[in-house]
């Protein structure tokens, strides 16, 4: 018996009325007798060769309509399988192909050449990447060469090669290359120069250091630099940061104090700080100290505060003091701080968060403790794939 796919579930299968999963299956599909698949109207040709492959994406078959409705409905359920009502759900923001800023390439030597891209899906192979439909056009354009890179100098071993576009051009790390001898040393700082890097870093299994940055590396964030430490978070996509600050902005509204908790390096911070005294908490020491130091370069009233809020959470009287507060946790969610936050009087709280599962749960906590759950808007910054963000305003 024939069966229509109705939606996509959340590890990117397409499902039927009865619950039937179906691989590469998007709505309006039909799975036929015989178990094959008849594409519908909203079934799109991938337009990646390396697609099935790859593990970059897992949603290329899907058009812009059904991509946009699998994002809103990872989000909107999640809100659902905590029985949480939701005010208002915001129009769902999908950023653009080409606009990935930020990447972590695998290489391997192979024969006399090497192999560069993404790792197979399920695999530790990797794919030999040609082209790729969610890349920032700068950040492919820089396979080429490091593959040859790769082929010339990287032992019998796997490399990972970090991209990160910032302020001065390219942040490149790469850790599994040596680089022992004045020759690939000099080989290394020929290609950081000829390239035009920002920054390039070699790790040797202690960390990345620094070989090759001719100014100091950093990120514009709200219009203000901010020094840019090796490994540091940055929004995938400025679309998508885009997104999410404007709508931490309208949520917030006119409070005169905030508490940004899970800060980094300030998306949020250096965005809300005009007019107001934001304080900005976050664990990571050298996001800290980028920070703070931004803020004490601009004269901006935004105080840095170096705390593990999963083991020292901003307390119920803390949280109290502050006209909102801004959360914007690791995928894990911040179960602890939610509950100090639901305990305290505090009244406004925009949460975003990258995991709607963890924040569904939080977001419970947050209901039963008197909020209402005001505004929700799904985001999909990494494109194609089964990643999906959110923001949201709780009230009380």
């Amino acid at each position: 018996m024939s069966e229509e796919v109705i939606r996509i579930a959340a590890k990117g299968d397409g499902v039927t009325a009865s619950g039937r999963h179906v691989p590469g299956g998007v709505p309006g599909d039909v799975v036929n007798d015989d178990g094959t698949l008849s594409p519908g109207p909203h079934h799109a040709t991938p337009p990646c060769r390396h697609f099935g492959t790859c593990g970059g994406c897992q949603l290329q078959q899907a058009d812009e309509e059904a991509l946009r409705g699998f994002v809103t409905e990872r989000v909107a359920f999640a809100a659902e399988g905590q029985g949480i009502a939701v005010g208002e759900l915001l129009p769902t923001r999908l950023s653009p192909p080409r606009t990935r800023r930020r990447a972590t390439l695998h290489g391997l030597r192979a024969g006399q050449g090497a192999v560069l891209g993404f790792r197979e899906r399920g695999s530790h192979r990797i794919v030999d990447m040609k082209e790729c439909h969610i890349l920032l056009p700068q950040l492919f354009d820089l396979v080429a060469p490091l593959r040859v890179l790769v082929a010339k100098h990287a032992e019998r071993q796997p490399v990972d090669i970090e991209l990160t576009t910032i302020d001065q051009g390219i942040d490149c790390t790469v850790k599994g290359i040596a680089a022992e001898g004045l020759a690939t040393t000099e080989a290394m700082l020929d290609f950081a120069r000829d390239h035009s890097l920002a920054r390039l870093s070699l790790d040797r299994g202690y960390g990345p250091e620094t070989v090759w940055e001719p100014v100091p590396a950093t990120v514009t964030l709200a219009e203000v630099a901010v020094p840019f430490p090796h490994g540091s978070f940055l929004q995938p996509t400025a679309d998508g940061e885009s997104a999410l600050v404007e709508d931490a902005r309208a949520f917030i509204g006119d409070a005169a104090t905030i508490a940004d908790l899970f800060s980094g390096l300030g998306t949020f911070a250096f965005s809300l700080v005009e007019g107001r005294k934001v304080l900005a908490v976050e664990a990571a020491r050298d996001a800290h100290l980028a920070c703070k130091a931004a803020a004490n370069m601009r004269g901006l009233q935004v105080h840095s505060l170096h705390r593990d809020l999963f083991r020292n959470p901003l307390q119920a009287d803390e949280a109290g003091r502050f006209g909102a507060i801004l959360l914007d946790p690791p995928r894990a969610g911040a179960r602890e701080q939610v509950a100090q936050i639901a305990a305290s009087t505090a009244t406004r709280v925009a949460y975003i968060s990258c995991n709607p599962q963890s924040w569904a749960k939080d977001a419970k906590t947050l209901i039963e403790a008197g909020f209402r759950l005001e505004k929700l808007r799904p985001v999909g910054q990494f494109r194609w794939s089964t990643h999906v963000e959110l923001t949201s305003y709780f009230t009380r």
